[in-house]
This record gives structure tokens, C-alpha cells and sequence, in this order.
């Protein structure tokens, strides 16, 4: 498996993606919004997903290793790096998950929140992804898309927003992400892919997805054909050129201005 990648921060602050690849793996992690509240960790969501990231890269590297354990395992790790920070705060640095892993002609692949994995075949596109959080606080999201980004009221609607998704994320009643319990990754979506029917697969951030979710300016069918002509950094400036074009969420409420966009591209 070839991989190719690339991540860019959406605004000022830094960077809450991460991504890797290897000749068998590829794994994208996207860091939650803090949207400025405490979350009980003196480290932060770039550390978090940093050290996730590496503890996945080696919790898989056993090709035999079943991909909801090796994230369970890799959870636990991180959680062990950092005893004395409140782990328990509901605000404790967290991340979505999309692992795709090539193995003996097929492709397995494992998604904990919105962060999707596309596959390109023969037969067209094939999209996974898990949008529990969707239906969770539909009241509260319609608030902050109600309010242009970089106004005080965008800004006190996320706050209550991501204060509500705290009380249920990770719960039955809620969505799940993968934080300091390992127990989330008894909830991700997970299955196999016959190699034969892939020709490639982008693993990414919903940073890059909203170009054809949110904003519908593009397709899969164009996001690969941008894939294949450019690779993971003329996809990304796609989004950031569309988003210039509404700077203040005025067409597309949204969160940010700008996310933070990531992309593995894989091919065979």
C-alpha cells in the first residue's frame, strides 16, 4: 500500500489533526474542539492526538491484531502517560478515529466518530462513516449555525453546545469518541473490504469531507479525480478556496471559519 498525506491547521492555533501511514496502515485522528473551556489535562488535544497516533501505529503493526483492540490498547497507554491530570473531566482531550489497514487482500477498516474513510471502485464510491453525533443536541447546533464565525454570540453558542456534548459524549445516550476510556472502542464501526474492489481509498478529517457533505461543491467521484491529479494537498486547497469565499459562515454555518483539513490517500 502507498500512502501519501497531508495535514494543514485551519486558522491560528495549532493543529488538532494528526495522520500517519505506513505500507499497511493508514490513520487519521481529528482532536474535539475545546471551543476555549477547561478539560482537566494540562497537555492539550495535540498532544493527545500525537501520542494516540504513535500508540496505534504500534499497537497494529500485528497484522493480526484485531483494530478495536489495538485502539483499546493504544487508549489505555495515553491514559497511563498522563496519571495526574483529571482524565474523568468530561472535557478530557478527545479524538475521532478513521484506521484503514491493508491485509492479505483486504482492506480492514475501523471509524469512531465523523471522520470518514471513502473507498474508489469500479462500481463508484463506497463511504464510511459514523454520524451518531448528528442526532445528538440538534436544538443547541442549530443555535451556533445561527450566528456568523468570529461574533460573540457564534462563540457563546459553541461554548454551550460543546458544554452539552461533554454531559453525552461517550455515553449510551450520546456518541462516542475515543477519550480516556477504552471501553469506546467497543462502539466504532468496523469491517473488512475485499482489495479486488478498491482502487484507492482517502482516509481523512471532516475538514476535507464537508467539501462534498456540507458545502456540496464537489462529489467523491471529483475529490478522487483531484486526488489523483494533485494528491492530498490540491483536495485540501479545494476547501480552503471555497471557504474563502465565505469567510464568515454566512452560506455554510459552520463551527470555524476554517477546520483543520486532513488526508491520507492510499493506493495499490
Amino acid at each position: 500500500m502507498r500512502v501519501c498525506f497531508e495535514t494543514q491547521g485551519g486558522g491560528a492555533n495549532a493543529n488538532e489533526d494528526w495522520v500517519a501511514g505506513t505500507p499497511t496502515l493508514a490513520v487519521v485522528l481529528d482532536g474535539l474542539s475545546t471551543a476555549g473551556l477547561s478539560t482537566g489535562c494540562r497537555h492539550g488535544v495535540p498532544w493527545y492526538v500525537a501520542h494516540l497516533g504513535g500508540s496505534l501505529l504500534t499497537a497494529l503493526a500485528d497484522l493480526d491484531r484485531p483494530l478495536a483492540e489495538g485502539l483499546a490498547d493504544a487508549l489505555e497507554r495515553v491514559a497511563a502517560m498522563h496519571p495526574s491530570c483529571d482524565l474523568k473531566d468530561p472535557g478530557t482531550p478527545s479524538a475521532t478515529v478513521a484506521i484503514l489497514r491493508h491485509k492479505h487482500g483486504v482492506l480492514e477498516h475501523l471509524v469512531l466518530a465523523d471522520s470518514p474513510i471513502v473507498f474508489d471502485g469500479p462500481e463508484g464510491q463506497t463511504v464510511i462513516s459514523d454520524l451518531r453525533v448528528d442526532d445528538v443536541l440538534p436544538d443547541l447546533r442549530a443555535e451556533v449555525e445561527s450566528h456568523q464565525t468570529h461574533t460573540p454570540g457564534h462563540r457563546e453558542a459553541l461554548q454551550r453546545l460543546v458544554l452539552a456534548q461533554r454531559q453525552v459524549r461517550n455515553t449510551s445516550e450520546g456518541y462516542w469518541v475515543a477519550a480516556a476510556n477504552p471501553e469506546a472502542a467497543q462502539h466504532t464501526l468496523t469491517g473488512t473490504t475485499p482489495l479486488k474492489d478498491v482502487r484507492s481509498a482517502a482516509v481523512m478529517s471532516d475538514g476535507v469531507s464537508r467539501l462534498v457533505t456540507e458545502y456540496g461543491t464537489a462529489t467523491w467521484s471529483d475529490v478522487f479525480a483531484m486526488l489523483q491529479g494533485g494528491g492530498p494537498h490540491k483536495l485540501i486547497e479545494a476547501v480552503r478556496k471555497v471557504e474563502a469565499t465565505d469567510p464568515t459562515g454566512l452560506r455554510w454555518p459552520r463551527y470555524k471559519s476554517g477546520d483543520d483539513a486532513t488526508v491520507a490517500y492510499c493506493r495499490w
